[in-house]
């Protein structure tokens, strides 16, 4: 059995290195569990991607958290460490634990994120960096199961876009230092010429 469970885990973290393609998907999802993939292909080294990850609090966004400040995230990036968050007055939450830790290449954690936290599930996050073309492809796999009313097929896309919106800050501190999209200014509109005095 152990054998079964560890070459299906094997065989998704494969499938996570075989596109270069910023890639977001519910692979699976049904009333009882979903399996989220996220990929991204990132213009730094494996080290790089894999030191900016652990540095959560300088990318995650903040209005995933409860505190309201990812200042507050930290990530102990040992086996038996943990995701957590500092509250006011001493308070604090473990959004999840880390149990396998490979320094540089990988990390899975255990636990159930935001609001799956109060539900009865489970869930493994596995995150990995992979040497690609001269940078990093960065992937994501998130499962998770048990038991959340209404079904967690019914928040699996709400998941899935938390995390696209993660990843995609996360590249972004890593290419630019910052995690924030680059502002757009709009194009602006040249002042009519004025018309040529008519002769009398």
């Amino acid at each position: 059995m152990y054998t079964q469970i560890r070459r299906a885990l094997l065989l998704g973290l494969s499938l996570l290195g075989l596109s270069g393609v910023a890639q977001a998907e519910v692979v699976e999802a049904q009333n009882a569990g979903f399996k989220i993939k996220q990929l991204a292909t990132i213009a730094a080294s494996p080290d790089k991607v894999y030191a900016a990850f652990v540095d959560i609090g300088s990318w995650w966004d903040p209005q995933h958290t409860y505190s309201g400040s990812s200042a507050n995230l930290h990530i102990d990036a040992r086996a038996g460490g943990c995701f957590c968050e500092t509250l006011q007055n001493g308070g604090g939450i473990v959004h999840m634990m880390l149990v396998n830790v490979v320094p540089g290449t990988r990390i899975t954690l255990s636990g159930a994120l935001g609001p799956l936290q109060i539900a009865g599930v489970a869930g493994a996050m596995t995150v990995q960096t992979v040497p690609k073309d001269g940078g990093t492809q960065f992937g994501m796999l998130y499962l998770v199961g048990g038991y959340f009313p209404g079904g967690l097929n019914s928040v699996a896309k709400d998941v899935d876009a938390v995390l696209t919106l993660q990843v995609a800050r996360l590249k972004r501190y890593v290419e630019t230092g910052s995690p924030l999209e680059a502002a757009v200014v709009a194009p602006t509109t040249p002042a009519p010429t004025p018309a040529a005095p008519v002769a009398p």
